[in-house]
């Protein structure tokens, strides 16, 4: 769990490291949404939302998807102190409904 107040800087290293094809799904603390980052290119990001409103965006370089982040955090993270960061093998295993109390089996990379 990672605070709300660092969570922009934390986010970009994590970015910064994260491997094609991979990404970082950002959940509340009850993991009823989700934000979901995910590489495609060498400067090349995807982003999924899943929560209050359901929208992706394909073909952000990093500075146009930190961004989308701070507008994200707001909408979707309102009151949150403290947001899950789960580092995931592949966009699919990013889905809400999936992400349940004990679902940290589901493609998690290590």
């Amino acid at each position: 769990m990672l605070n709300r107040a660092s969570l922009e800087g934390d986010v970009e290293a994590r970015l910064r490291r994260l491997p094609i094809g991979h990404c970082l799904d950002l959940r509340t603390f009850k993991r009823n949404r989700s934000v979901c980052f995910h590489r495609t290119g060498a400067d090349a990001y995807g982003v999924v939302e899943k929560g209050f409103h359901e929208e992706s965006w394909e073909g952000l370089s990093l500075d146009e998807a930190l961004r989308l982040l701070r507008t994200l955090l707001r909408r979707e993270f309102p009151r949150s102190t403290k947001v899950r960061c789960y580092t995931l093998s592949s966009p699919d295993a990013a889905d809400v409904n999936r992400m349940g109390h004990g679902a940290g089996r589901f493609g998690i990379a290590r």
